[in-house]
Formats: C-alpha cells, structure tokens, sequence
C-alpha cells in the first residue's frame, strides 16, 4: 500500500491510498479459426472461478511486455502465438491502484512441444482452458456469465479489431504510458 499526499490546487490537499501493481499483461490468443481461448481460474477476492484470457504480472526485472505475455501465455494456455499486436491498455482501478493492464492480440497460434510445457503449480495447477468463439465469448461478457476486467476488455477490444479488418491493431511494442515508470515503456 501506499499513501500520498495529493495538492488539488484550491481544492486542498488530501491524502490518497492505493495499491502499488508492478502492471500486468493478458493475452486473447485467437486460432485461425475465429475461436479465443480461455481460462477458468479461482480468483479469491471475488470468491469466484472466473473465465478470463491467460495473463500475468510484469514482475520479472528486464523483461519486456510482449516477452512477459509470452511466457504466460505457454505457461497458461500451452501455446505459442508467431503474430503479436497490441488491443488495448487500460487502469483496471484508477482509484485503488496503479496498476496498468496491456492486452495482446496473439495470432498465428501453435501448440508449445508436450517435452517443453510449464508444470503449473498453486493457483495454476487446476486451470481449465478452453477455446471459445469470440462471438460467444463477447455474448457472454455482455449477459453477464464472464465478469473479469480482462476478459471483458481483451474480448470487447478483439472483437472491434476483428469489425475493422484488424486495422485497428498496434505494434506489439507500441508507447504504452504507466503509471510509475518515468518514460514510455516499450
């Protein structure tokens, strides 16, 4: 947690607590058959399993964003994706958190070789996934049977790529503004 102090000018000064997140990547792997995959995941804040795209923290000192989304995305998901492009970014909690969320477009999807994949463990170890059509993964956000931010983020954001011909894609390593950093990171 952190606690700062805020000067809002004629406003005052106030006090504002929040959660300090190193940020966080997520992945919408899409087949070339128009199907994203999934993954169900217990999330104990919310006391729910929820369905949401791979993702994991920017924790690993070095490591560059689509790096990052690569490795979750053979640890999770036991893919490889040859085309990466950037959705979307955005503040999950602007109000309770500096964390700062980059979704990744995954395209060109194969499967990571069985003698080479990740042992999950803990949180990961029961993951189920699953490959869903984004038509009804995007029903499902908008009926309210998915909840996840990231989910409803990534999955919104694919499909309009996918309306626009994709022409609404970002370069993987495209400027992206986080809270904390002292520069664009790429």
């Amino acid at each position: 947690m952190a606690s700062d102090e805020v000067d809002l000018g004629e406003s005052g000064v106030v006090v504002r607590d929040y959660l300090k997140h190193t940020g966080a990547v997520v992945i919408v792997a899409m087949n070339d058959d128009g199907l994203v995959y999934l993954v169900r995941q217990y999330r104990h804040p919310v006391g729910a399993e929820c369905w949401e795209p791979p993702a994991g923290l920017l924790d690993m000192p070095g490591e560059s964003p689509v790096a990052a989304a690569r490795r979750e995305l053979a640890e999770e998901a036991d893919l490889i994706a040859a085309t990466w492009h950037t959705l979307v970014d955005y503040y999950p909690s602007g109000g309770g958190t500096s964390e700062a969320v980059r979704i990744f477009l995954a395209q060109g999807i194969s499967e990571v070789p069985e003698d080479q994949r990740h042992q999950r463990e803990a949180e990961e170890r029961d993951m189920i996934g699953a490959w869903v059509s984004l038509d009804d993964a995007v029903a499902a956000v908008l009926d309210g049977r998915i909840h996840a931010s990231s989910a409803v983020a990534g999955l919104l954001a694919a499909d309009r790529a996918r309306r626009s011909g994709f022409a609404s894609l970002r370069s993987a390593d495209a400027p992206w503004v986080r809270p904390g950093a002292t520069r664009l990171v790429r």
